[in-house]
Formats: structure tokens, C-alpha cells, sequence
């Protein structure tokens, strides 16, 4: 076993050692705010875009409204929201949608257990939309992005696709070297692209000052009541200034909640609102830049750069949601919701730096059918709000109902910051529906399948493991069993390791060994593994042995700690044992490895309709290979089988 390894301490939603900081704002300015940091180059031009169903008349009072919502949007629902409120319910560092499910979980009194679990079921929805954009987001960044080479040379327009494709492959291609290496490549390309759409940003309101009056809350008010018909429609293109909110959170333990909450107010939350208002302007000087109000405010000799840097910039931004998407699916599958996932820990320092190759190629495969079938960001920008508003909307309900069970805030304050922030959401979410048909529909359909798979798993799992247990029976009866004599059984030489769960069922391996070979080995041990929320465990600390209360019986319970960084290698930990504690009889050189596997049937037991079984079987095919993961030897590895029918 490795010995732990000096470094900063992991951050549990507190942040890293100071000496750490610095690196990670850097780190976190190349992973977490690509998208929301992308926004401008889309959201205005898609806001005044004359093919929206609903297009937005350019006029000096609908832009100084559309500007001035974009700017109390991004501080309300960001600022607010997401960095001064939600960000501080953390899940042992953990952020995201599936840290408030947790927290619902474990802070619900039981007279509220009926509500949590509905809310859960809700935030389970949320996160299944956060799937529909993290699948969205890297076909429409990197499509707006690419665009612009049509900005500079019109006949480049056919390699818009070809190029966004090749891009889209690199970047995922990337994702195995892990959000720490991506986020010190990446972070000092977001530092020059904060600070140069910020400078653009400021030449165009240098031109025309009189935008900064956008700043007050009375324009956007003033659209919005005033022209109620047209800004309600317009909110389902403003609300893409937004865009990667949730992602901020859920990367909350790639990089830690200071180190996010910093480099947005330092630096992307001015250098997004000056670029907002600078194309603002530039619309003012001449309504024919909304064709491309973004490109537009640079130089001419300035405009291919600016496409280079954009193109990188949106690939940013993919990652953004790209690593958001690994912890919300690795939360997942800790709930239950889905299965065992084959998980890479990336970062010695913070536990949250993960990399998940299944979900990663199923990303990579989803983003270029996006990007084929819809081959421009404006027939994707209809799409795109509504998986945002829904997130948004669930995470604002889920956090203030934490709250109010984990802190005991009370109803009435709850009720002062919750109702005007559920109202500004449930009004974008409204607006998006009307947008259903021009493709809302897809978001709601990659959430209503991403929900129906963790629903069912969920369910399945707990029929499966309610059958299991009983089959199991308890490991101290089974142990009596085998002390009484009863059945009589031939005791042959060696050292056999059953793999379980816990110790208080007896492995199904073992139960089988004993009623089918009529056999138990001279010394058994028992192994349950558990992963510890720290990098390393020592050796020292590695295993625990127990007894079992039983002397001289040969049979004994082993815990195996490992660290989130390290590989739960079972040989090398049983190889740590203190031989005084075994009377050194273990021969670990010859041992054999049990396992018991599971195989699923539909049966004809009113458990789930048929189509939930079918599902339900065919998921549980990506769960990760046990021996491989638990790094047994695969020539003494027996793997015994049992049928359980769901």
C-alpha cells in the first residue's frame, strides 16, 4: 500500500489550503465557467434573431430592456441563486443537484419523509435534464464558435460542421488525463478570453455611454410589464445568458466553493455583463449587427483572432458541463440510482476530480448526433433553454427546502428569498414552453429517458437486494450452521476470500460453496471493502479484523479501507494483515478469490411492467467488472452465479 502523499488538503466545500488557491481559481476559470463565459457570443444575437418564431423588434427601448434583463438575470439567478445561496449546501464538498437530493435524504425528519421523497424525485428529474445540457452545450458552443469563420469568409460556411465535429472528438479524447491537467491547459486561455470579450466590451460602450442606464432595474422592468407580449418571449433567448449555472454548482468538488465563488465575481461575471452591454451598443450605433453582435464589436483585423480564441473558448465550455456530468452520475450511482460506474480519481488534493470513460462516450456520441442533425447553434439555441430552466427552477426548490431541515431556517424567511426566486423561474420556464415545438422537446425527452433509466435501476435494485438479503440470511446464524455440524462437510486445505458487502449477511458465494461442493476451507476470510472520503489511507489503517466472536474457528471478517485515490487492490490489502492476528495461517500466495454474481431474469412476479424489466436487465450490463475492479487475480478468481428473477 502506498503511504499518503504530501499535498493540500481536500476540500470539502470550505475550499483548499491558501497555498492552494490561487491555482485552483486558475484551474476552475479553465473547467467550471466555460459555458456561462461563452454565453455572449450567442445570447443577444439569438434574443434579436428575425427567424425566432417569436423575433424581438430592434428598437432603442427593446434593447436597452433586453440588455437590462440579461444583466438582472445573470445577478439574480447566478449571483443570487446559485453562488451566494445554493452553493453553500455541499455534500462533504460535493455540490450539484444529487448533493441537495442527499441532504434531503439525510436531514428529513420522518414526519417529512413524504415530502423529501417526492422532492427527490423531482431533483432526480432536474439532474436528468442537466444530462439533456451537458449533451447540448458542447454542440451549440462550439457550433456558435465555428460560425464566426462565416463572419470573416463566407465560403468557409461548409466546414462549419467537419470542424466542429473534429473539435467536439479532441475534446473528449482529452477528458482521461482529468480536470486538473484540462483546467491548468484551459485556464489561462479563459483568463485571456474573459479579459479580451471584457475589452471589446468596453470599446463599444465607449461609443455609446448612454447603455450603461441599461444598469437600472426600471428598463428591464419597464420591458417587461410594458411589453409584456414580447419580453415573455424573449426571456426564452435571455435566459442563455445563464446557461451554466448549474454547472458551476455541480463542479463545486472539482475545484471548491471560494475558489468558484472568486473567480466569478472578480473576473467573469464583469468581463460576461461589459460584453453584454457593449453589443447592446453596438446594435444602438447600427441594428444591422445582429447578425453576429459578438464578432462584430472587434476590429476587422481583429476578427479571425477572435474566432481562434472563441473556438477555444467554447470547448471551455463544453468542459464545463462535460465534468459536471461525472459528478452528477458518480453521486448517482452512490444513491442508487445507478450502477457500479467504472471511476477514475484524477487530483490527489480533491476528492471530486473524477473521470467516467461510460459516461464520457456516451456524451462524445450524443454531442455529435446533435451537432450532424441540427448543423447550426441557432436551431439548436430553441432547444436549449429549456433543459436550463428546469435545473434551475428544481435547484432553487430543493435548496431553500434543505434549508429549512438542515439549518432550520424558518417558513417566513424562507418564504422572503424563495417566492420572488421561484417566480423569476417558473417565468423562463413558462416562456421555454412556448418554444416546445421548435425543439424545447428534446431536452424533455433526453430527461424523461435519463429519469425512466435511474427510476427503474433504482427500483430494480431494491427489489434485487431485498431478494438477496434473503437469500443471504444472517453470516452469525450461517457460522452456527457451520459449527453444529449441520450439514456435514468436508474440510480441505487452503485459504479461501469470499468478497460481501458487510457483515451481517453471509456471503451468497459462500452459502453455495457449502450446499453444492459440501466444502469449506481450512481458513475463510470475509472481506468487505469501503472507500474512505481521503485521498490515502495508511497501512496501518488499511484493515480491520474481527473474529466474529468465534475462536479458533478459522473463520474471520476482514474491512479493507482504501482511499478515493486508490485503487481497492484486496490482495495487496489482506497481505497487510498482522500475522499475530491470523496466528499466521493465512496463505494469501494460494488463496482462491470467491465471487458471487449476479444474474437477472424477467420473471412473472408483478414487481415492474415487463418494459421496466427489459430496461432494468439491459443496465445492469455497464456496471464495472468486480474482479478487475477490486484487482483480484483472475487465475484464483471463482466466480459462483445465482439467478434472481425481477
Amino acid at each position: 500500500m502506498t503511504t499518503p502523499s504530501a499535498g493540500p488538503a481536500p476540500d470539502h466545500g470550505g475550499g483548499i489550503q491558501d497555498s492552494a488557491r490561487p491555482a485552483l481559481v486558475i484551474g476552475a476559470l479553465g473547467v467550471v465557467f466555460g459555458d456561462i463565459g461563452t454565453s455572449p457570443i450567442y445570447t443577444l444575437q439569438t434574443v434579436f434573431n428575425p427567424e425566432d418564431p417569436h423575433p424581438v423588434p430592434v428598437s432603442r427601448d427593446n434593447v436597452y430592456g433586453v440588455v437590462s434583463l440579461i444583466f438582472w438575470s445573470v445577478m439574480i439567478i447566478v449571483t443570487v441563486t446559485y453562488v451566494l445561496l445554493a452553493m453553500r449546501a455541499d455534500n462533504e464538498g460535493e455540490g450539484g443537484i444529487m448533493a441537495l437530493i442527499t441532504l434531503l435524504r439525510r436531514w428529513s425528519a420522518p414526519q417529512g419523509r413524504r415530502v423529501a421523497l417526492v422532492l427527490s424525485a423531482l431533483g432526480i428529474f432536474g439532474a436528468s435534464l442537466f444530462f439533456g445540457d451537458s449533451m447540448i452545450t458542447p454542440a451549440i458552443s462550439v457550433l456558435s464558435a465555428v460560425e464566426g469563420l462565416e463572419v470573416v469568409r463566407p465560403s468557409l460556411g461548409e466546414f462549419i460542421v467537419p470542424i466542429t465535429a473534429v473539435i467536439i472528438v479532441a475534446l473528449f479524447m482529452a477528458q482521461r488525463h482529468g480536470t486538473a491537467a484540462v483546467g491548468r491547459l484551459f485556464g489561462p486561455v479563459m483568463i485571456v478570453w474573459f479579459v479580451t470579450i471584457g475589452a471589446c466590451g468596453i470599446t463599444g460602450i465607449v461609443d455609446h455611454p448612454e447603455i450603461l442606464k441599461a444598469l437600472s432595474p426600471t428598463y428591464a422592468l419597464g420591458f417587461l410589464f410594458g411589453h409584456f407580449g414580447t419580453a415573455f418571449f424573449a426571456l426564452a433567448a435571455v435566459v442563455l445568458a445563464v446557461t451554466g449555472a448549474e454547472a458551476l454548482y455541480a463542479d463545486m468538488g472539482h475545484f471548491g466553493r471560494r475558489s468558484i465563488t472568486r473567480a466569478w465575481l472578480i473576473l467573469v461575471f464583469p468581463a460576461c455583463i461589459l460584453s453584454y452591454f457593449g453589443q447592446g451598443a453596438s446594435i444602438l450605433a447600427d441594428p444591422g449587427n445582429i447578425s453576429s453582435p459578438f464578432f462584430l464589436l472587434a476590429p476587422g483585423w481583429g476578427r479571425l483572432p477572435l474566432v481562434v480564441l472563441a473556438t477555444a473558448a467554447t470547448v471551455i465550455a463544453s468542459q464545463a458541463v462535460i465534468t459536471g456530468a461525472y459528478s452528477v452520475a458518480s453521486q448517482a450511482a452512490q444513491l442508487g440510482y445507478l450502477p457500479r460506474l467504472r471511476i477514475a480519481h484524477t487530483s490527489e488534493s480533491t476528492i471530486g476530480q473524477i473521470y467516467v470513460p461510460w459516461i464520457n462516450w456516451l456524451l462524445m456520441v450524443s454531442v455529435l448526433t446533435l451537432v450532424f442533425a441540427f448543423r447550426s447553434s441557432t436551431a439548436l439555441a430553441f432547444a436549449f433553454g429549456m433543459a436550463v430552466t428546469g435545473t434551475i427552477t428544481i435547484t432553487t426548490l430543493l435548496f431553500f427546502y434543505v434549508a429549512h431541515v438542515k439549518w432550520g431556517t424558518p417558513w417566513w424567511l424562507i418564504g422572503l428569498g424563495a417566492i420572488p426566486l421561484l417566480l423569476v423561474d417558473l417565468l423562463f420556464l413558462a416562456a421555454n414552453m412556448t418554444k416546445f415545438v421548435h425543439g424545447a422537446w428534446l431536452p424533455l425527452l433526453i430527461g424523461v429517458t435519463a429519469y425512466t433509466v435511474m427510476t427503474t435501476w433504482q427500483r430494480g435494485r431494491r427489489i434485487v437486494t431485498t431478494e438477496r438479503e434473503r437469500r443471504e440470511g444472517s453470516l452469525r446464524e450461517f457460522i452456527d450452521e457451520l459449527q453444529s455440524g449441520k450439514p456435514a462437510l468436508q474440510q480441505v486445505p487452503g485459504t479461501a476470500i469470499f468478497l460481501n458487502r458487510g457483515k451481517q449477511t453471509a456471503p451468497l458465494a459462500m452459502r453455495a460453496n457449502v450446499e453444492h461442493n459440501h466444502v469449506r476451507h481450512e481458513h475463510v476470510v470475509i472481506a468487505a471493502i469501503q472507500t474512505e472520503p481521503v485521498p490515502r489511507v495508511p497501512v496501518a489503517e488499511c484493515v480491520t479484523v474481527d473474529h466474529l466472536g468465534y475462536a479458533d474457528d478459522g473463520i474471520i471478517h476482514v474491512t479493507a479501507r482504501f482511499g478515493y485515490m486508490q485503487t481497492p487492490d484486496v490482495p495487496r490489502a489482506l497481505a497487510a494483515i498482522d500475522p499475530a492476528e491470523t496466528e499466521g495461517q493465512l496463505n494469501l500466495d494460494q488463496a482462491s478469490y470467491f465471487l458471487s454474481k449476479i444474474e437477472l431474469r424477467r420473471g412473472t412476479a408483478p414487481t415492474m411492467a415487463m418494459w421496466r424489466k427489459r430496461l432494468f436487465i439491459a443496465t445492469s450490463y455497464i456496471t464495472a467488472d468486480a474482479a478487475e475492479y477490486f484487482g483480484l487475480p483472475r487465475d484464483s478468481t471463482v466466480i459462483m452465479g445465482s439467478h434472481i428473477e425481477v
